[in-house]
C-alpha cells in the first residue's frame, strides 16, 4: 500500500454500496480493496487469464468484421472501398480516445497494483468524463466534414458518396464507442478482463442480425448497403455502452462508481502527461495510414484500395491475437510496477512478447496458405481485387512475428507509462519508412505488390526500437511515485 491513498473519507457512501461481482471489504486503513486481494495467498493474473479473455472478445468482432466484409462484398469492389474508407476515418476519429484509454490503463493497473483500489475507481470516473467530452467534439468535426476526410483517398464520386454516408453515421455513434473503449480498459487494468468479453460479446451479437437486416433490408427494415453496416455498429454498440454504464453505476463492477474526489488537477494532469504522446502516435498512426492508403488509390485505383483493407479484414484474426497479449502484458507490467516488483514486470512484458510472436506468427503462416480461397470466398466477383488481396496478404502475414513486437512490447511500455517512445517508433516507422518506400515504389511506376511491401522496412524498424527500449529498462521509473490523484 502505497503512502499516497487519497482521503478515504470522501465519498464514504459509496464505499459501503453492494458493488455485485467483486465484493468489497474495507482493510483497517479505511480502504476497500476486492476480498481475494487482501488475502497472502492472492496472486495476479497470469498472461493468459488476461489475454485470453480479450483475444475471445477482439475474435468476436473480428467475426462480425469478417461477415460485414463477406455482406458488402456482395455489393462490389466500391462498396467493400467505402466501408474500408469509412473504418479509417472511424479509427482517426477514435485516437483521442485510444490515448486517454492509455493513460487509463497505465493509472488504473498501477493504483491496482499498490493495493490503491479508490485512486483507481477515481481514475476511471475521471477517464469517462474525459474521454466523453473528447468524444463530442471528434464526433462533431467528423459529421461535418465526412465528405473531406473521404475525399483525400482519391476514390470515384459513387465509392466518395457511400463512404460519406458511412463515416457520418459513424460519427454519430463516436460517444458510445467512448463508453464501451475506456469503461472495457479501465476493467482490464484491475485485472478483469472477463466482463469486458461478456459485453462485447453481447453487442456482437445484437450486430450480426443487424448487419443482414440493414445492408440487405431485410425483416421491414430499410436497404441502406453500406450505410447500414455504419448503423448496425453503431445501434449495437449504443446498446453495450448503455449496459455497462449501468452496471458500473449500480456497482456491479470491481472498478467502482464514484461521485466525489475524482476530479483532482494532479489526476487529470496524470492521465494527460501519459494520454498525450499516445494521442499524438495515433494522430500520427493514423495519418500513416491515410497517406499510404492515399499512394494506392491515387496510383493503383480502387481495387488495390479494397485488396488492402480486405486483406487486414482477413488477417485480423491475427491482430485479435496480438491486442490480447498488448492488453494483458500491460496490464501486468502496471500492476508490477504499482507494487515496486520491476523483475516481475519485466518479466510479464518479454513473456508476453514471446507468446504473441509464436501465436501470431502461426495463425499468419496459416492465412498465408489459404490466401487464394480466403480473397475468393470474400470478394466472389472481381478478378483483379483477388490478385491484390492475395499479394497483400502474403506480405503483411510474413510480418505477423514482427507486429507482434509492436503489440505485445509496445503495450508493455504504455502499461508503465512511457508512451512517448511508441510515438517515436510510429513516426520513424510509419510516417517515414513506409510511406516513403510506398512513394517511392508509386513515384517508380512499380506494380502495387511493391508498395504493400513497404511494410516490411516499417514492421522491421519499429521492432529494433521498441526491444532496445524495453531491454534499457528506463520504463520502469518512468512515472513518478507519486501517480494519485493527490
Amino acid at each position: 500500500m502505497t503512502d499516497e491513498i487519497p482521503n478515504k473519507n470522501e465519498d464514504k457512501n459509496d464505499q459501503d454500496s453492494d458493488i455485485g461481482v467483486a465484493s468489497l471489504s474495507t482493510s483497517p486503513d479505511g480502504v476497500s480493496a476486492p476480498e481475494d486481494e487482501t488475502s497472502p495467498e492472492y496472486q495476479r493474473p497470469s498472461i493468459w487469464q488476461l489475454a485470453l479473455p480479450s483475444i475471445l472478445g477482439n475474435l468476436s468482432y473480428t467475426i462480425v468484421g469478417m461477415v460485414q466484409t463477406k455482406f458488402v462484398g456482395e455489393l462490389g469492389p466500391q462498396a467493400l472501398a467505402a466501408v474500408g474508407a469509412g473504418q479509417r476515418v472511424m479509427f482517426a476519429m477514435l485516437a483521442i480516445l485510444m490515448a486517454v484509454s492509455a493513460g487509463t490503463t497505465a493509472l488504473v493497473a498501477r493504483a491496482w497494483g499498490a493495493g490503491d483500489y479508490e485512486e483507481a475507481s477515481r481514475v476511471t470516473m475521471a477517464s469517462l468524463v474525459l474521454g466523453g467530452a473528447l468524444s463530442l467534439v471528434v464526433a462533431t468535426l467528423g459529421f461535418f466534414f465526412a465528405d473531406s476526410m473521404a475525399g483525400v483517398f482519391g476514390l470515384d464520386a459513387q465509392t466518395l458518396a457511400m463512404a460519406t454516408e458511412n463515416i457520418r453515421l459513424l460519427a454519430f455513434f463516436n460517444v458510445a464507442f467512448a463508453g464501451m473503449l475506456i469503461l472495457g480498459a479501465a476493467l482490464r487494468a484491475s485485472g478483469d478482463a472477463w466482463t469486458p468479453l461478456w459485453i462485447s460479446g453481447g453487442v456482437n451479437l445484437i450486430n450480426l442480425p443487424l448487419l443482414y437486416a440493414f445492408i440487405f433490408g431485410h425483416w421491414g427494415m430499410p436497404q441502406m448497403g453500406v450505410a447500414g453496416a455504419a448503423a448496425a455498429a453503431g445501434i449495437a454498440f449504443t446498446i453495450g455502452s448503455l449496459v455497462q454504464l449501468i452496471l458500473w453505476v449500480k456497482q456491479k463492477f470491481r472498478v467502482r462508481h464514484v461521485v466525489n474526489g475524482w476530479w483532482r488537477k494532479a489526476r487529470l494532469r496524470q492521465l494527460l502527461d501519459i494520454g498525450y504522446p499516445a494521442a499524438l502516435e495515433q494522430g500520427v498512426f493514423q495519418l500513416g495510414f491515410f497517406i499510404f492508403l492515399i499512394v494506392i488509390g491515387n496510383n493503383y485505383g480502387t481495387e488495390a484500395f479494397a485488396a488492402y483493407n480486405i486483406g487486414v479484414n482477413i488477417l485480423a484474426v491475427c491482430m485479435t491475437i496480438g491486442f490480447g497479449f498488448s492488453i494483458a502484458g500491460s496490464t501486468l507490467v502496471g500492476q508490477h510496477l504499482g507494487a515496486k516488483d520491476f523483475d516481475g514486470a519485466a518479466r510479464s512484458g518479454w513473456r508476453s512478447l514471446w507468446l504473441a510472436v509464436v501465436s501470431m506468427g502461426s495463425v499468419g503462416l496459416l492465412v498465408i496458405a489459404f490466401a487464394q480461397e480466403l480473397a475468393e470466398y470474400f470478394i466472389g466477383d472481381g478478378p483483379q481485387t483477388i490478385i491484390y488481396t492475395v499479394q497483400f496478404i502474403y506480405v503483411l502475414g510474413a510480418m505477423m512475428p514482427l507486429l507482434a513486437v509492436e503489440f505485445a512490447i509496445g503495450g508493455a511500455l504504455r502499461g508503465a507509462g512511457d508512451t512517448r517512445f511508441p510515438l517515436v517508433t510510429t513516426v520513424l516507422g510509419l510516417l517515414v519508412m513506409r510511406c516513403g518506400l510506398a512513394a517511392i515504389a508509386a513515384y517508380l511506376g512499380a506494380p502495387v505488390v511493391w508498395v504493400y511491401a513497404a511494410l516490411v522496412g516499417d514492421y522491421v524498424l519499429k521492432s529494433i526500437m521498441l526491444i532496445w527500449r524495453f531491454r534499457q529498462g528506463r520504463w520502469k521509473t518512468i512515472v513518478p511515485d507519486s501517480y494519485t490523484g493527490q
